[in-house]
């Protein structure tokens, strides 16, 4: 459930970019962060290895304007994708509200997908959360790539439930302002039951 502070008529959501390591997360959140107006956004904390892998947590909050006179803001955040970080992926995923599952498109990265989605899911067991209750939008990134999977191959494998899905570059930031809107929307949608 979001954050409300009726009080101050704010509504804060957290969106939670998950996914494999190096499938594009953090890069989806620096071309947000380069494209946003600055009265939209806050300051982007990034803590990442030398090899670019983010090791806690990326966080970058949005504020959109008001709906029904609260002020919404989004803050988005993305775990880390190595497998021996899980204690803080699962940390992250506290009071999650919405989430983009960002998928490598290379087919030797199938399984780390497949692996990464399952674990998504077992850790939202730990907050008593699944997927039906949550919106979540996936994410075919690095589309650019020479040795991708189908759409629709990558669709079977991780997509069973249907969610809305983009196909992106991360990189060039294709697709990925899109992917942001989707979840936004749904995210937005499932907070109008909580504010009057």
């Amino acid at each position: 459930m979001p954050t409300i502070n009726y009080g101050a008529k704010e509504v804060s959501i957290k969106i939670v970019y998950y996914g494999p390591g190096l499938s594009g997360k953090t890069t989806n959140l620096r071309y947000i962060y380069t494209r946003l107006p600055q009265k939209h956004r806050g300051k982007m904390v990034s803590l990442a290895t030398d090899l670019d892998q983010t090791l806690f947590f990326d966080f970058l909050p949005l504020d959109i304007g008001k709906i029904r006179g609260f002020t919404v803001r989004f803050h988005l955040y993305t775990v880390p994708g190595q497998v021996y970080y899980n204690v803080t992926r699962k940390l992250v995923l506290r009071k999650v509200d919405a989430l983009v599952f960002v998928a490598d498109s290379q087919k030797e990265r199938l399984n780390e997908n497949l692996e990464s989605f399952e674990n998504m899911i077992e850790n939202l067991k730990a907050y008593n959360l699944t997927l039906d209750k949550i919106p979540c939008v996936i994410q075919y990134n690095k589309r650019d790539l020479p040795n991708i999977l189908p759409v629709d191959q990558l669709n079977r494998a991780l997509n069973k439930k249907k969610f809305p899905y983009f196909q992106s570059i991360a990189i060039t930031g294709y697709g990925v302002m899109e992917t942001l809107k989707e979840i936004c929307k749904l995210a937005i949608r499932r907070v109008k039951v909580f504010v009057p």
